[in-house]
């Protein structure tokens, strides 16, 4: 099971409805309110760059829109963290392993604590 991020400006998301797919329809979140996202589209063959558009929180996080970029992905903690984590994943390894390394990693950052 995939589990979607929560929909955070700066996130690009590639519409994949079956009018879209073809043109290859990029969209970036520029705001969010409490059901509904604004989006700039940034790529759309056949359509209109620059345009903006409106699109609910629910569906981009289902299977209607595929997200092509993160802004989590760039941070240096997130980073971090996907390489503690990292060195711990193995056959067999458990939650409480993740979250050992997680809290290792969180700790180097904030608290020098190797």
């Amino acid at each position: 099971m995939t589990v979607q991020p929560a929909v955070a400006e700066g996130q690009l998301y590639r519409d994949l409805a079956p009018d879209m797919k073809d043109r290859q329809r990029h969209l970036r979140v520029t705001g969010i309110s409490a059901t509904h996202a604004t989006l700039i589209v940034e790529h759309d063959h056949g359509g209109q760059a620059g345009r903006t558009t409106k699109a609910s929180l629910a569906r981009l996080n289902s299977g209607a829109f595929e997200l092509l970029e993160d802004t989590a992905d760039a941070d240096p903690m997130y980073l971090s963290l996907l390489s503690a984590m990292s060195r711990v994943h193995r056959p067999g390894a458990t939650p409480a392993d993740y979250a050992r390394a997680a809290l290792r990693a969180w700790r180097s950052e904030h608290e020098g604590v190797k």
